[in-house]
């Protein structure tokens, strides 16, 4: 999907998706990563969101969100409770939903100015 306008100034965005790739900012990513507002960590080592670990929110932290997105992929598959609850024990809002819906999330709330973390998987 192609998002009808950037703006720039807002730091990350994302510009289009589809389910090989991810447009941020007129560049092309097409595996998982994690993207703040100021950030993004490319190769976030996901593939499936079965494969999340407690671990994989490290990086996601150090990024200080106050809502944290996981898009889980084409579908919306809800990972495993204990594998975010350190997201969640620092009072960090945390919502699993598909990638797609993930992307569209992220925008609006960047637009609104919030502290929005998302790790998509691709």
């Amino acid at each position: 999907m192609k998002f009808s306008e950037d703006n720039l100034n807002q730091g990350y965005f994302i510009s289009a998706y589809t389910a090989e790739h991810i447009v941020i900012n007129g560049r092309a990513l097409a595996n998982s990563f994690v993207l703040a507002p100021d950030a993004v960590i490319e190769h976030w080592s996901v593939a499936d969101v079965s494969q999340l670990r407690p671990e994989h929110f490290e990086a996601v932290l150090e990024l200080r969100p106050e809502i944290v997105l996981i898009g889980t992929g084409s579908t919306l598959k809800f990972p495993d409770i204990a594998h975010y609850a350190q997201v969640i024990n620092q009072g960090i809002g945390v919502e699993a939903m598909d990638t797609g819906a993930a992307c569209r999330t992220y925008n609006i709330l960047l637009g609104e100015g919030r502290r929005v973390v998302a790790a998509l998987i691709l």
